[in-house]
């Protein structure tokens, strides 16, 4: 499911094989038990993460298949969980995290993306695809909140989230929440490590470094608590709201 090497202060995170990615909890859970081992194996040094992954996706989003054939929403509900948790994780890691995306991202897997600190893209292959709008799914109370903190133009909310636009690595450098466009697989992962090695010398902190991030994003961390299933139509949490007004 995935894969962690350490390269002097640099972890590796790498999502295997040639699958989409699907954030079914049991990856969710690799991911997680990976972060725990950066956490722990980087209490004594500057350190930095990449999470990057094989194939054509990057992450594909929920497993909505798995999810739905559960009426009982349970699934939907555990896979949210999770990957709010895992969202934590990442916001309060001690180090710069950055994603070298070299495949597709779309929904969830758009989100897992967007909580790392740097996303650098490659150009010749690739989109970020918020495509809840498209597949008749509510946009998460959380996921807006996150969108929000990582994307400063309310056209650029527009366009992602109300367009549903696919995004190739140089609109999102336009539209900047991509930090950089590069050629290819290896030219990615190159940037990523060369920028990673440049957070590495800063000497920072990494205790200071997630007490800042957490400041910055702390509107994202007060909405991980929502409890807004996968998969909710049109009657979402929104319409809910506004049903006790």
């Amino acid at each position: 499911m995935c894969t962690l090497e350490k390269r002097g202060n640099i972890f590796l995170l790498t999502l295997t094989g040639t699958d989409e990615h699907r954030l079914h909890p049991n990856l969710i859970d690799a991911v997680r038990a990976a972060l725990r081992r950066v956490r722990s194996e980087s209490t004594s040094s500057s350190s930095a993460l990449i999470t990057t992954a094989q194939g054509k996706y990057f992450s594909n989003g929920y497993d909505l298949k798995w999810a739905l054939a559960d009426t009982t929403k349970a699934r939907s509900q555990l896979m949210s969980r999770k990957l709010r948790c895992l969202v934590s994780d990442l916001i309060t890691l001690p180090m710069p995290t950055i994603a070298a995306v070299t495949g597709h991202a779309s929904a969830a897997g758009f989100v897992f993306a967007l909580c790392h600190d740097y996303i650098l893209m490659r150009k010749d292959r690739g989109f970020f695809y918020m495509s809840e709008l498209d597949i008749r799914f509510s946009i998460p109370i959380w996921f807006s909140a996150l969108i929000k903190c990582k994307m400063g133009s309310p056209a650029v909310w527009r366009e992602v989230v109300m367009k549903a636009a696919k995004v190739t690595a140089e609109m999102g450098v336009r539209m900047g929440f991509v930090d950089s466009a590069h050629n290819g697989v290896e030219e990615t992962v190159e940037a990523a490590i060369k920028l990673g090695e440049e957070l590495v010398s800063r000497n920072w902190d990494g205790k200071v470094y997630a007490d800042c991030r957490k400041t910055l994003y702390v509107e994202l961390l007060n909405s991980l608590g929502s409890d807004e299933t996968v998969g909710d139509y049109g009657d979402g949490a929104a319409n809910k709201s506004l049903s006790k007004l």
